[in-house]
């Protein structure tokens, strides 16, 4: 039986990159629609059915030399929903100043976890995590 609580890194960086080219495209063309696209794509990833991920198993690829808790990616993926709402308001709206820093920060996020295998939002979560179990014995 397959532990669906652990997901391939490599679909993580993939997704990513797919994020990272929207999230460009947003700022060269200042498009509202184009980031509600992106954050409807965050929603579904924050839920465990993002698209991308679907495009990721879809392609042949070698078994993954390990696996990742899915939760920290999830939570990240609500992070970058969180700034598309943001962007999406603020080009909506034409403060456009707003939804061009909102898009900016989360294209910076996607592209060191791209480029870099960093994940921001992970990081985040794992310091949450640390932080509110401080003092709990296992």
């Amino acid at each position: 039986m397959i532990d669906r609580s652990y997901i391939d890194p490599r679909g993580q960086r993939f997704a990513a990159w797919i994020t990272s080219a929207v999230l460009a495209g947003v700022l060269l063309t200042h498009s509202a629609t184009l980031l509600a696209v992106q954050a409807v794509v965050f929603a579904l990833g924050a839920t465990g059915r993002s698209p991308y991920a679907a495009l990721w198993k879809r392609i042949p690829k070698s078994p993954p030399s390990e696996l990742e808790d899915k939760r920290p990616p999830q939570f990240a993926q609500g992070v970058g929903l969180a700034f598309a709402v943001v962007g999406t308001i603020g080009y909506a709206t034409s403060v456009t100043t707003l939804g061009t820093v909102a898009t900016a920060a989360a294209l910076a996020a996607a592209f060191l976890n791209a480029a870099f295998g960093f994940c921001l939002g992970c990081e985040i979560y794992l310091l949450a995590k640390r932080t509110t179990n401080k003092g709990v014995t296992a």
